[in-house]
């Protein structure tokens, strides 16, 4: 066999080229199988929410949808906030002050699903009962929470949830 000057032969290179090919022939199968395991495109058009904050006015809550469940948006009144900033911390059974809960006093948003067993509480509607601090009532077990959404009574474990949000302008906030 013909070998080069440094002493490379012909074999050499087919072994080389052989397993440049080897590898891309893998990589060009990998791919696709990689790639199927990302979200579908409809997935990630609901991951997150944009909402135009500028139409709820004081006093009023609206209900929006982000990744299928029920967001409370809650233009609280002076008076509620007042309510729930006096809260002692340490008679709550799931311990948040109101400023953790919120960045925007005024507004406070919230997932609409009881932390009992999955309910959507009451207390959109200014016909609808608010339990006995005025926030949002769980009619299925008789869970009650108040104007910052923490249980204050009944069998839910725990605090509704605040969802990761962030303001995008001063009447916009992103949800998700």
């Amino acid at each position: 066999m013909a070998e080069t000057q440094d002493g490379a032969t012909r074999r050499d290179f087919i072994h080389v080229a052989s397993g440049t090919m080897g590898a891309v022939g893998a990589a060009c199968v990998a791919w696709p199988l990689i790639h199927q395991m990302n979200p579908a495109a409809d997935t990630l058009a609901l991951a997150s929410t944009e909402f135009d904050l500028s139409g709820v006015e004081e006093g009023m809550t609206v209900t929006i949808v982000w990744r299928g469940k029920p967001v409370f948006v809650r233009h609280r009144t002076a008076k509620e906030i007042e309510e729930a900033a006096a809260v002692d911390v340490n008679e709550l059974r799931d311990p948040q002050a109101d400023s953790d809960r919120t960045t925007k006093p005024a507004m406070l948003i919230l997932v609409g699903v009881c932390t009992h067993l999955g309910c959507v509480p009451l207390g959109q509607k200014a016909t609808d009962p608010r339990g006995d601090w005025g926030g949002w009532f769980c009619p299925c077990h008789g869970s009650h929470y108040d104007t910052s959404g923490r249980i204050r009574k009944g069998p839910a474990p725990a605090n509704l949830q605040v969802p990761p949000h962030e303001y995008i302008s001063d009447t916009v906030v992103r949800i998700g």
